[in-house]
């Protein structure tokens, strides 16, 4: 279902619970599910690559920019920050959720449109004592569009019962595949 629709059968539904529900799917689903496909993870170099898609219309675009669509940058922090957290997560085994806690030294280099192929990758720099730095970059058709230096915060999963919902989210994007892929290369 597109948001739109979505929005449509939240009307037909009198429960305020059931709508609250919906709206929190809505907000998951349209602003912040932002790699669609972990295509690999090299746990060694402790590298990951991925890749998304931006949709060709999304309520962001309403006021980003009317008539001239761009993606915000703090969208495009969000992706590299996801793609880092991945990363994280596949190196250290799931042991700990990792948190956004700063973004150092974030450089924008060009704008980024609806429909635009985005390829991210992210580079392990370090982890421990609860902390795992990492950096990122995206590039679309071979140019660059940004890139940050990023630290994470990492609790372990029994102080955040977010467990399953991470684990899930990892399958469907294809971080699990990409794990088992890199086991079998030994990469």
């Amino acid at each position: 279902m597109r948001g739109f629709e979505i929005r449509n059968v939240r009307r037909s539904f009198p429960s305020a619970a059931f709508r609250a529900k919906l709206d929190l799917l809505l907000m998951l689903l349209e602003y912040f599910q932002m790699i669609d496909r972990v295509e690999t993870v090299d746990l060694n170099a402790k590298t990951l690559t991925a890749r998304s898609v931006v949709p060709a219309k999304s309520p962001v675009f309403e006021g980003h920019f009317p008539g001239y669509p761009l993606v915000p940058g703090v969208l495009l922090i969000e992706t590299m920050a996801q793609a880092c957290g991945f990363l994280v997560l596949a190196v250290t085994d799931f042991a700990a959720m990792p948190f956004l806690m700063s973004v150092d030294s974030a450089k924008m280099r060009t704008f980024v449109e609806p429909e635009a192929v985005l390829d991210i990758e992210a580079f392990l720099e370090h982890d421990g004592s609860g902390f795992a730095v990492v950096k990122a970059k995206i590039t679309s058709q071979g140019k660059k569009v940004c890139d940050a230096q990023l630290k994470l915060r990492t609790m372990p999963f029994d102080q955040v019962p977010l467990g399953p919902i991470v684990k899930k989210r990892a399958e469907e994007v294809g971080l699990l595949s990409a794990i088992a892929a890199s086991a079998t290369t030994g990469e």
